[in-house]
C-alpha cells in the first residue's frame, strides 16, 4: 500500500480496535446509587435539548440538499451495473465473464471493471491480478488490466488475507476513491460488480454516477429470488433501469450420462421476470469449469470460448449491448 491517494486506508486501519480489544464499557454507578437518580442529570438537562435541536437542524439542511447531483466518471460512456441482492449466486463470476464478452464481441469497444464489493473483493483473484496501483501525476490510480480489461479493486489495496472491518461511513468513503480517484482512461463500458445486498454501497453508486443499466443475476433457488427482486425494485426506486435478469446456474449436466438436473429449480428467474415486467438475458449453466477457470484466474470465456458455457456469456453481452441507451458523443 504506497501512494498519497491511499494514506487513508492507513489512517482508517488505525481507528479499529486492536485485537482482542473492547469497546469502552459504560460507566458504573456508585453504590446506593438507583438508576432514576444515576440518569436524573442527563434526563431533560439543558445540554441534551441543545443537543438534539442541533441534531434536528442539521438533519433539515441535509435535507434541503437532496439527492447528490450526479457526475460522469471522466472518461467512461456507460456505466453498467451487475447486482444480486443475494451472495453466492455467482455475481462476481458474471461480471467478470460479461466484461470479457463485451471486449470479445467487439474488439474497438474499450471495457472497465470496478469491483465494488469493498468486504470481499473478487476481482484480482479471478482476473488473476495483483500488486499495487500507479499513481499519476495527478495523483490518481492506474487501473491494473488483465485480458485487456481495466481493473480496480479493494483487494489490489490491501493483504489478500487481511479482512477490512469498517463501518458504514468509511465504506462509502473507498467506493467513493475507486469511482473517482482512478484513472480510467477513455472507456466505452465500465461494468461494476456490487456487492449483495441494497444497502450503503448500492446508493451511493446509484445516486453518485449515471447508470446506463443494471442487470440482475440470480439462481433459480426460491430463497435467491426473493432477494434478487429486493434488487430490481431498488433500483426502480432510484430511477436506474433494469436491464434485464440472468438465470446463473440454470442446469447441470451429467459429464457423463448426459442427464439434466435443475439442482436450483427450473424457472424460478424467468417466473419472477414476468412478475416485474423485465426480460431474460440469458441462461448460464452450472459447470465445473465455470468455476475451475475463474479460480485459476483465467475466466471460461478467454479459456475456452468456443464452449457453451462461453458462448451463453457472449449472447447475454449482446442483450446488455442492445439494451443500452445510445452512448454520449
Amino acid at each position: 500500500m504506497a501512494g498519497p491517494a491511499w494514506r487513508w486506508v492507513r489512517s482508517a486501519a488505525r481507528l479499529l480496535p486492536a485485537a482482542g480489544g473492547r469497546a469502552p464499557a459504560a460507566p458504573s454507578r456508585g453504590p446506593g446509587c438507583a438508576p432514576a437518580a444515576c440518569s436524573a442529570p442527563f434526563a431533560g438537562s439543558a445540554s441534551s435539548r441543545s443537543g438534539d435541536d442541533s441534531l434536528g437542524d442539521r438533519r433539515a439542511r441535509i435535507l434541503s440538499r437532496g439527492l447528490p447531483k450526479q457526475k460522469p466518471i471522466e472518461g467512461v460512456k456507460q456505466v453498467v451495473v451487475l447486482a444480486s441482492g443475494k451472495g453466492g449466486v455467482g455475481k462476481s463470476t458474471t461480471a467478470v465473464n460479461i466484461a470479457l464478452a463485451l471486449a470479445a464481441n467487439d474488439s474497438t469497444k474499450e471495457v472497465g471493471l470496478l469491483d465494488a464489493d469493498i468486504y470481499g473483493p473478487s476481482i484480482p483473484k479471478m482476473m488473476n491480478l495483483k500488486g499495487n496501483p500507479e499513481l499519476t501525476p495527478k495523483n490518481l490510480m492506474r487501473p491494473l488490466k488483465n485480458y485487456g480489461i481495466a481493473c480496480m479493486s479493494m483487494g489490489f489495496l490491501i493483504e489478500e488475507t487481511a479482512p477490512v472491518v469498517w463501518r458504514g461511513l468509511m465504506v462509502m468513503s473507498a467506493v467513493e476513491k475507486l469511482l473517482r480517484q482512478v484513472d480510467w482512461g477513455q472507456l466505452d463500458y465500465l461494468v461494476i460488480d456490487m456487492p449483495p445486498g441494497t444497502g450503503d454501497v448500492q446508493l451511493s453508486v446509484s445516486q453518485n454516477i449515471p447508470i446506463a443499466g443494471a442487470v440482475i443475476i440470480s439462481t433459480p433457488q426460491d430463497v435467491a429470488l426473493l432477494d434478487a427482486r429486493k434488487g430490481a425494485e431498488m433500483f426502480r426506486k432510484v430511477h436506474v433501469p433494469v436491464l434485464g435478469l440472468v438465470q446463473n446456474m440454470s442446469v447441470f449436466q451429467c459429464p457423463k450420462c448426459k442427464h439434466e438436473t435443475h439442482i436450483f429449480g427450473a424457472d424460478g428467474v424467468r417466473d419472477l421476470a414476468k412478475t416485474l415486467g423485465l426480460d431474460i438475458l440469458g441462461d448460464i449453466p452450472l459447470h465445473v469449469n465455470i468455476r475451475e477457470s475463474c479460480d485459476s484466474g483465467q475466466p471460461v470465456v478467454i479459456a475456452q470460448p468456443q464452449s457453451d458455457a462461453a458462448k451463453a456469456y457472449l449472447k447475454i453481452a449482446m442483450e446488455i449491448v442492445r439494451r443500452l441507451p445510445v452512448p454520449p458523443a
